[in-house]
């Protein structure tokens, strides 16, 4: 079996139905509107693309849905329920699961140290638990740290298991956080710029390693980018934004022919 078939625990969904959407969402800062009157959908196992001039609204947009920002009206669903008061650690459990523009991993432990944080539901959190549980939670960080390494493998950072978080390059700490992200099993991933700052031998191994999850096992995913030619790419849907509202929402080929975003970005041209 190989590495990327062993770390599936989940398997492919057989349906593209709406993963997460909001609908009619605002919010304001102060008298600066960022996100007005906004609904979008995520579609099941699909990759969807968010992208935007600078100050469009895409960042406020993405902490909306992760719950790292609350809405001023309107509604976050997640598999239809409704989110919008969660907690980001709340909708975290409940399977959504974001990344940051600049990694957050702890520099001072090893990468297989920082990817064994990722799980979730650890019993070993509990003190209580590490005292009159002590076998389950042994058991469950066996299969943990077993996860890990496969997810190392498949990330292609097992040579670096035992190093320190904090020497890694800024590629490598990118594909680090995307794999701690694994780790916590979600049902959609929400990427924040996860090629900012990388190479271009290593963007293109974290677009192929987005892919293969997206095709071989129906994950979900929100990203916001600046890299737009990454984003046509390998998105299904793309999802363009301008002074807080949606200016366009279909397949890349009909994205980048959109005249308003081609306005809002450079007054013309090609996306």
């Amino acid at each position: 079996m190989s590495d990327n078939q062993q770390f599936d625990q989940n398997g492919a969904s057989d349906s593209n139905g709406v993963i997460l959407e909001t609908k009619d969402v605002s919010k304001s800062f102060g008298g600066l509107v960022a996100v007005d009157n906004v609904s979008v959908k995520i579609n099941e196992g699909e990759i969807t693309g968010l992208i935007g001039p600078n100050g469009a609204g895409k960042s406020t947009l993405f902490n909306l849905l992760s719950g790292f920002l609350k809405v001023n009206q309107g509604q976050v669903l997640l598999n239809g329920q409704d989110v919008t008061d969660m907690r980001s650690d709340e909708r975290a459990r409940n399977g959504l699961i974001r990344t940051f523009q600049i990694t957050r991993e702890l520099s001072g432990m090893t990468v297989i140290e920082n990817m064994m944080l990722g799980a979730k539901n650890n019993p070993g959190e509990d003190v209580l638990a590490t005292l009159v549980k002590r076998d389950e939670v042994s058991q469950f960080e066996q299969e943990k740290r077993e996860r890990a390494q496969e997810l190392l493998k498949y990330l292609e950072l097992w040579d670096l298991r035992d190093e320190y978080a904090g020497n890694l390059s800024g590629g490598q700490r990118k594909l680090l956080e995307l794999g701690r992200s694994l780790m916590a099993d979600p049902e959609v991933l929400l990427l924040d710029e996860p090629m900012a700052g990388v190479n271009p031998d290593l963007t293109d191994h974290i677009l192929d390693r987005i892919m293969t999850l997206r095709e071989e096992k129906g994950m979900s995913f929100l990203i916001v980018e600046h890299d737009i030619q990454a984003i046509m790419n390998i998105s299904d849907t793309v999802i363009g934004m301008h002074q807080g509202k949606i200016l366009v929402s279909d397949e890349p080929e009909v994205v980048q022919e959109d005249e308003e975003l081609l306005k809002a970005y450079l007054g013309g041209g090609q996306v």
